[in-house]
Order: structure tokens, then C-alpha cells, then sequence
């Protein structure tokens, strides 16, 4: 059996496919005491190694989610400090499905199962993010139909999504995707200023009463809901 090696490192639990493809490229990774190519792939009874590191993957597959605060980076690398895994400790090694850029809080997802993450992270309109969206000057109907319909960014609209006021300068927003920094975008775009972000839900899971800075491991029907929607 063959396993295309950033899945391999992926289902180890260090990283996501991305992020292993990153450690490829700076020829980091060996395949029996040979440099990987990208596209390389592992057999059974190979030895892999990152900086001289054997890795294996993880036949316990561990899914988390975690109320992520505020100032929080979502990284595994310990050379950043105030990283997720500062709060999150675990046997096995799990890393975030997806990002929360460092100024926004609110529910994250990690895992060792580097094929649930590929298929949430790559899909598209399938599994829905809700988030309180708070800014700097009073909200209107006509903003929210705006956000609904979709927002030109770098000349792609964003899929329609769902706006409906919370107060007079919040609102929920609901997406089907997660671009770089998307939802600032949308409403600097329309010339409002994010001043809180914060994510509650994912497709089914949602943060409910966790607190800032905790998190737990998912119960298995909160798995099997997000196995459901493996396109986001």
C-alpha cells in the first residue's frame, strides 16, 4: 500500500497537508534516508523523517475543538509563543483544521486526521461558519444584503451568504468558506471596520458554553456530523 507522503505526514498528526507540503519544499523530509520530492510516496515498511525525526501516523484519530482567545496563533510551531498548543495538551499530536487569524476568537477545530482536515479545508459549500461580526459604525439592512449576496475580492465574489442583525453595530454571518481574513475584507469593502470577530459554529458544532481558552474533545456524533460534510 502507497500513501502520497504530505497525507503520510498528515495523518501523523504534526501538521496538515499543507503545511507538510512546506516542510517538502525546504527538503526537510526523508524517505529512507532520501530527500522527497513533492508528489513522493511512502510504502509500508519505509521510514520517514522530518529533521531527523521519525514520524509515524496515528492510529488513535483524535478530534478537538477549542475556544480559542484573542492574541491566540493558530500554529503548532513552539517557536511562537501564546500558540494553540499552549493550551491544548494532548498525547498524541493534533494540529488546527483551518485558521483563526490572530485578532479574532471563538471555536477552532484540531486533529491528528489529516484526511477529514484535507476534505474541510478543500471543500467548498458544504459546511457552513457562523460568526458574531462587531464593527465600528451603526449596521444597516442595506449592509446585510450586500454581505448576503457576496463581495468582489482580488475579482472573485464570495459565495452568497447569510446576514441578520444581532445590535446596533453586530450582526451573525454566516459563510460557506474561509479565505484569508474574509470577513474583514467583505465589510472593509463596504467601508466598516471589524472591531471584535467571533466564531461560534461549525456546520454542527458549536461552542456553546466553553470558555475562552478551553477545549474538549469532540463527542461522536459532533464527528460523524462533520465525516457528513466532507466538502468545506
Amino acid at each position: 500500500m502507497e500513501t502520497r507522503i504530505n497525507k503520510y505526514i498528515a495523518d501523523s498528526g504534526l501538521c496538515s497537508r499543507r503545511a507538510a507540503e512546506t516542510y517538502i519544499t525546504k527538503g526537510i523530509v526523508t524517505i529512507n534516508g532520501k530527500v522527497a520530492p513533492l508528489g513522493a510516496k511512502v510504502k509500508t515498511g519505509d521510514i520517514v523523517k522530518i529533521n531527523g525525526q521519525i514520524i509515524k501516523p496515528s492510529e488513535n484519530k483524535v478530534y478537538i475543538i477549542f475556544n480559542k482567545p484573542i492574541g491566540v496563533i493558530t500554529t503548532t510551531n513552539q517557536e511562537y509563543s501564546n500558540n494553540v498548543m499552549e493550551y491544548v495538551h494532548t498525547e498524541e499530536r493534533v494540529f488546527p483544521v483551518g485558521r483563526l487569524d490572530v485578532e479574532s476568537s471563538g471555536l477552532m477545530l484540531l486533529t491528528n486526521d489529516g484526511e477529514l482536515s484535507n476534505s474541510l479545508s478543500k471543500g467548498r459549500g458544504e459546511c457552513e461558519k457562523e460568526y458574531v461580526v462587531t464593527v465600528d459604525k451603526t449596521v444597516n439592512g442595506l449592509l446585510l444584503k450586500k454581505l448576503s449576496a457576496g463581495v468582489i475580492l482580488d475579482g472573485y465574489r464570495t459565495l452568497p451568504a447569510k446576514a441578520s442583525q444581532i445590535g446596533s453595530k453586530s450582526f451573525s454571518l454566516i459563510i460557506l468558506e474561509g479565505k484569508n481574513r474574509q470577513i474583514r475584507r467583505m465589510c472593509e469593502h463596504f467601508g466598516f471596520n471589524v472591531v471584535k470577530l467571533e466564531r461560534i459554529r461549525i456546520g454542527e458544532i458549536k461552542l456553546g458554553g466553553l470558555k475562552s481558552g478551553k477545549w474538549r474533545y469532540l463527542e461522536e456524533k459532533e464527528v460523524e456530523s462533520l465525516k457528513s460534510k466532507t466538502i468545506k
